[in-house]
């Protein structure tokens, strides 16, 4: 690790995001180390491609350093403001594949069916997928959307309120709220099955 890895890793975003406006190389390759995990991680999150989260990702970093010279430290934080560029970017790329639906089969195949160890392991258990897709498609969709973010992907409450430019209270409640339907929706279908 250099001198100036050192001194990057001390600078705040704020200055990091300074030197990328005055085309530092050094401070835009402090930059991308310090931001390309979160902004792949955010991409992949939304898309569940990883190529695609890569092309996302390629052009958010992009994006950033294009306006990085407008910037207002007043209007927000730098990751608020980075993350949202990427998630508009997210955004954009869902709706131009749209026209391909994704199977719900292969949206619980990718890991809500398989979290053992979460004390929901019983509602995300391996032969409730049918069910729990139904649970989960009677949700509001921020509720969904917070609780799949939070169950499958593991972010925290933090991280999803940043993420979707939301309260931290109100990323809470989604998730909270969601889980709470959720167990309720699974377990009357639980209690169908028995016939009770």
């Amino acid at each position: 690790m250099g001198l100036f890895d050192v001194a990057a890793n001390e600078l705040s975003d704020e200055a990091l995001l300074a030197g990328v406006a005055h085309r530092d190389e050094a401070a835009t390759v402090a930059f991308v180390r310090r931001y390309q995990r979160r902004i792949f991680g955010l991409a992949f999150s939304m898309l569940g491609d990883p190529g695609a989260a890569e092309e996302v990702a390629q052009e958010a970093m992009i994006r950033v350093w294009r306006h990085a010279p407008v910037f207002d430290v007043r209007r927000g934080s730098v990751t608020t403001w980075v993350l949202s560029i990427t998630r508009n970017l997210a955004i954009d790329a869902l709706r131009r594949r749209r026209s391909v639906p994704t199977d719900p089969d292969e949206f619980v195949a990718r890991g809500l069916i398989s979290n053992e160890g979460l004390p929901e392991e019983s509602v995300l258990s391996r032969d409730s997928g049918p069910a729990l897709r139904g649970a989960l498609a009677s949700l509001p969709k921020e509720q969904s959307r917070a609780l799949v973010l939070a169950a499958v992907y593991g972010r925290t409450a933090a991280e999803i309120s940043e993420s979707e430019s939301i309260p931290i209270g109100t990323a809470k409640t989604r998730i909270r709220a969601g889980m709470s339907k959720l167990r309720t929706a699974m377990s009357e279908v639980t209690m169908v099955e028995r016939g009770q």
